[in-house]
């Protein structure tokens, strides 16, 4: 198992943190202020080789596990940037290398690999149905040589910087299959063939810079070849990626929250009231350290949720525990932070307000934090399922 300070991990880490030297808080701060993407920071990931470190050495990648892949993404959030813009490329892929014919790992890996193709998109969720995946109305239905799709998904985030998708929809209907499970497939979108011709994008405007939409499908016609392993079988295959998923946003989140410590600290050495600095006072001091413990206690869990993915270990449990843990020192840290700062955290200069807003998302996606508990509760405790 993996520790946070081995050699090979360390070794990452400094890779990334020197990439990350040259994107500092203003380059941030301007991508934010701009509602912008950073294009630039996410060529560099690209040409550094770091988005493709999932990628088995045999199509490109550096065939790295799940533990590196997560100090990446933790990283770029320690050193104040969003590894949001990024990790679509990580996770999304896992459903190409897992389940994906030899054919099409041949096609897209490598090209993935060099940057020459972005695979950043997931269509899952939809209005009517949110994490209640099983009712998806979107469907896919045979016609020959092809399927053609029609339905609506929403939250789908970084279709305008992504050639591909992995598209879920319903390839039998629903009162024809024996567990709402089955039925659905997962399919590969070709964006750049598929826009405006069958499939509408609408931007969604949010409180992050975080660029997401609503798509519609309109008899969207896909080649069969676009199937990613057996018809039917794609909600246990998405399954797979989402918990890789969970567990990088988990790192994430530990990234995020190890800023907002080390910024709170850094504050309270240095800002002094009434003739001493404020982090001598414990009602500044003891919000930090309890956020800094409880980052410390969700990292374990992200790595055990790592080791459990890496060798083929059902990582389902550990991977929605860490996640939790994450998301929710990272929010306490970030309130802990805004608050050591008081009325300067709410300025711009001091990128505080920035990454309080970019951490809150984790409570709410990609999975909530309700949807978590009733998951430990149905799963772990054998209480019974609450809905």
């Amino acid at each position: 198992m993996h520790t946070y300070d081995s050699d090979d991990l360390n070794a990452i880490r400094e890779g990334v943190r020197a990439l990350c030297a040259e994107f500092d808080a203003s380059y941030w701060r301007k991508i934010d202020e701009e509602k912008g993407f950073p294009e630039a920071f996410v060529k560099a990931m690209t040409d550094a080789g770091w988005l493709s470190a999932m990628i088995p050495e045999e199509y490109g990648g550096s065939g790295l596990g799940l533990a590196e892949a997560s100090v990446i993404l933790e990283e770029v959030n320690a050193c104040g940037g969003n590894s949001g813009t990024v990790h679509g490329q990580m996770y999304n892929m896992f459903t190409l290398l897992r389940h994906g014919s030899d054919e099409q790992k041949r096609h897209y890996l490598p090209k993935l690999a060099s940057g020459e193709l972005r695979l950043q998109s997931m269509g899952v969720t939809e209005p009517t149905t949110g994490t209640d995946t099983t009712k998806i109305k979107t469907t896919a239905m045979r016609q020959g040589d092809k399927y053609v799709i029609n339905g609506q998904k929403v939250w789908i985030s970084r279709i305008q910087h992504s050639d591909l998708m992995i598209l879920l929809a319903r390839t039998t209907p629903l009162p024809e299959v024996k567990k709402k499970s089955e039925g659905m497939s997962i399919f590969l979108v070709d964006l750049r063939e598929a826009i405006g011709n069958g499939l509408t994008v609408q931007p969604i405007a949010n409180m992050v810079n975080h660029e997401t939409n609503e798509l519609f499908f309109d008899n969207l016609e896909l080649p069969a070849s676009s199937l990613i392993g057996e018809e039917g079988k794609g909600f246990r295959y998405i399954l797979d990626g989402l918990n890789a998923e969970r567990t990088l946003i988990a790192a994430e989140c530990i990234g995020d929250g190890r800023w907002f410590v080390e910024k709170a600290s850094a504050y309270a050495r240095d800002r002094v009231v009434f003739g001493r600095p404020i982090g001598q006072n414990q009602g500044v001091q003891f919000p930090i350290a309890e956020a800094h413990i409880e980052i410390e206690a969700a990292d374990l869990m992200r790595w055990r949720a790592c080791a459990e993915y890496d060798s083929g270990q059902n990582a389902g449990a550990s991977a929605n525990m860490a996640k939790y843990l994450a998301a929710k020192a990272s929010w306490e840290a970030a309130n802990a932070c805004l608050q050591t700062h008081g009325g300067f955290g709410f300025a711009c200069e001091y990128d505080v307000e920035r990454k309080f807003r970019e951490t809150r998302l984790y409570q709410v996606a990609p999975i909530s934090t309700n949807l978590i508990l009733s998951y430990v509760a149905e799963h772990l405790l054998e209480l019974p399922r609450s809905f």
